[in-house]
């Protein structure tokens, strides 16, 4: 379990350029924000 202040486990998501971006990859270097939207453009 996740809890409040814990790092964010590293993922890989593909940008709107079709590159490959991994979390770990920022850690350090750039801000990430995360925003979770579970039932956007779903029926539920």
């Amino acid at each position: 379990m996740v809890e409040t202040g814990d790092l964010a486990p590293d993922f890989a998501l593909e940008n709107t350029r079709g590159e490959t971006i991994r979390l770990s990859a920022l850690r350090g270097k750039k801000r990430a924000l995360l925003i979770f939207y579970p039932k956007d453009k779903t029926s539920g």
